[in-house]
This record gives structure tokens, sequence and C-alpha cells, in this order.
């Protein structure tokens, strides 16, 4: 009886052991000594190494300042631009300009705004590309990806890292503590049958 029992001790032991196992990527939190060892947590204790890795990922391979200048500066973009210079043009001489400058408005007709609206908007025509090229070199100047998310995960609590991952991933984390359980009573039908055999 005792033998037959080894399956569902091992089952129970591979359910257990990677259930610690994945309770131990979180916890404990802070350095808890134990015997001559230290043990914390996998992502808590890997938390500046893993930012320091993702920070450099992020920077390198998936988000450049040239990236973005290269976006900034597809014909797509300066339409959308003109598009609302545009909008606001027609705001500010029909609306606002009235407002401002009631004396001007009175001599305003409407000739005379499309002209200022078609002289503005081919000023901003030939400075879009400057001011892009000026916007760009200022975010290269004040923006450092790597280290903005370095710092943004060095402060990311684990408590929310945690969270996250279970919300993402419990049904994998489900599996790997079920999957311990049943290679755990396979290994235990291989044991009884080494033990037959012997």
């Amino acid at each position: 009886m005792i033998i037959w029992t080894l399956p569902i001790i091992a089952a129970l032991t591979g359910y257990i052991t990677n259930y610690i196992a994945i309770k131990m990527l979180f916890h404990p939190r802070k350095k808890v000594k134990f015997l001559f060892m230290e043990i914390q947590g996998i992502f808590p204790k890997r938390q500046k190494k893993l930012a320091e890795k993702l920070g450099k990922i992020v920077a390198e391979e998936l988000f450049s300042v040239e990236d973005v200048k290269k976006s900034l500066q597809k014909p797509g973009s300066s339409e959308e631009v003109e598009a609302v210079v545009n909008e606001k043009l027609d705001d500010f001489l029909d609306n606002r300009l009235t407002e401002i400058m009631p004396m001007l408005a009175m001599f305003m007709n409407d000739e005379l705004k499309q002209k200022i609206k078609a002289t503005l908007l081919a000023e901003v025509q030939l400075m879009l590309p400057e001011l892009i090229d000026r916007f760009v070199d200022k975010i290269e100047q004040d923006v450092d990806v790597e280290k903005t998310v370095y710092e943004k995960v060095v402060n990311f609590s684990t408590d929310k890292l945690e969270s996250i991952l279970y919300s993402i991933m419990s049904k994998e984390f489900k599996f790997i503590e079920l999957l311990g359980g049943v290679l755990g009573f396979i290994i235990g039908l291989i044991q009884i049958a080494i033990l037959q055999l012997q």
C-alpha cells in the first residue's frame, strides 16, 4: 500500500514545488535569511538588472528619436499639421480677429481673408521642416530613452508587476503547477515499475 501511494506523493510534491517556484518569482519582497542563505524573489532581486536591460533594448531596438524624426518628416504628417493650421486660421480670421481688432475686421472681406490665409499657410509650409528639425533636436537633447525606461522600471511596484503578470499569465502559471503534479505522478508510476521489476 505504501508503494502505491508513491505516485500521489510525487504528484503533490511536483505540484507544491512548482507552486512555490512561481510564488518565489515575486516573494519574498525583501531579503530573508534562511540558515546560511539569503532568499529573495527573482523580480525584486533582479529589478535593477531588468531595468537596465529593458532600457537598452527599448533605446536600441524599439524606440529612437530618429524614428520620431522620420515619422514627422513624412508627407502625410506635414499635411496633417497644415490641416490643423488651416482650421485655426479660419477660426482666427472669422471669429477672434473681430474681438482683438474690431476696426481691422470692418475692412476684412472674404477675398482678403483668403489672401491672408494663403500667405500664412505658404509661410508655415516653408517653416515646417525647420521647426520639425529643431523640435527633434530638442527632444534628442532633453530625452534619454534608456534612462527614462530604467527609472520607470526601477520605481515600478513589485505588487503591481505581480498583479499585471498574474492577470496576463494566470492560466500559464496554473498549467505549470498542474504539469508539476502530472510529471510527479508519472515519476511515481515509474518508481513503482522499477520496484516491481526488482
